[in-house]
């Protein structure tokens, strides 16, 4: 496997040597609301190099790293199908040379593709989700596969009590039911995490981030923002928390749609917590 021509700042080892592989998921064709979260892994990627390679946080330097950057799948926009199945794929790869899988979105269903592949290789499969939306409809508008029912198709995988929401603050009456007999909800922020973090030691977990769990005065560059989010430092130290305590065995980032934002702040944070992310993963492994 040949690494992007353009990769993510300092992430250019490789694919033998690396223990993680970053790749995009370029795929928004069932947003609710605004589309251009396809354009957020490449975006990304670009804008990395406004950053510095080292953490002053973390005192470690991307330059020293071992990880892989693979480029953005080309997926089909039309059917989330065909996309899922070509995700799912490619991180099977992944998974099975033993590298850990970073992906990229995208609109939040690309989620269902990786988890697909994990919970092949990991059976008692975790999934921690920070998130403004429950995503637990069961279908939206008739559709089964939306980035608004990506967490109740994931339920369908692993099943009561393997689910933990966090920073939930958005859905339908009745995804909030289900959540109450079927997840472990935790809504507007990261409350209950340590506990979340001790009760899941030596388990698999899948971390998934959606952008919009931040505020939208802090990031707005995203298809479906809502009022009440937590802060870019808020989300640092709880994913960092989860990177640093837990067996994470794969994570995102999705649904950032770079248009919304044109001061480009909501790319670099994005990419200044995917720079820690990455730093904090590398040195687990």
């Amino acid at each position: 496997m040949n690494r992007n021509v353009e990769t993510f700042l300092g992430c250019d080892a490789d694919y033998d040597e690396a223990s993680i592989v970053i790749f995009g998921a370029p795929f928004d064709s069932t947003t609710s609301y605004r589309a251009g979260a396809r354009f957020g892994s490449r975006t990304m990627r670009a804008e990395s190099y406004e950053i510095e390679t080292y953490s002053p946080l973390l005192d470690r330097d991307l330059e020293d790293a071992k990880i892989f950057d693979a480029g953005d799948l080309e997926l089909c926009f039309g059917d989330s199908t065909l996309a899922l199945d070509d995700i799912q794929q490619f991180t099977d790869q992944i998974i099975g040379d033993g590298k850990l899988p970073f992906m990229l979105g995208g609109e939040h269903l690309v989620t269902f593709g990786a988890l697909r592949a994990e919970i092949i290789h990991h059976h008692d499969l975790a999934v921690i989700q920070f998130d403004a939306h429950a995503d637990l409809r069961d279908d939206y508008l008739g559709a089964r596969l939306s980035h608004a029912t990506v967490i109740r198709r994931a339920w369908e995988l692993v099943g009561d009590g393997n689910i933990y929401q966090f920073g939930i603050r958005s859905g339908e009456r009745a995804e909030f039911r289900f959540a109450a007999d079927h997840t472990q909800m935790h809504k507007y922020g990261f409350d209950g995490l340590s506990d979340v973090i001790i009760r899941l030691q030596d388990r698999p977990v899948y971390l998934t981030i959606d952008l919009d769990v931040l505020d939208p005065s802090v990031f707005p560059g995203t298809g479906t923002p809502e009022a009440g989010g937590v802060s870019y430092l808020e989300l640092l130290r709880a994913a960092l928390t989860v990177l640093a305590y837990c067996r994470v065995v794969g994570c995102d980032l999705v649904e950032l749609a770079p248009n919304y934002d044109p001061s480009g702040v909501s790319t670099l944070t994005a990419v200044k917590l995917m720079r820690e992310m990455l730093l904090t993963l590398e040195a687990t492994r």
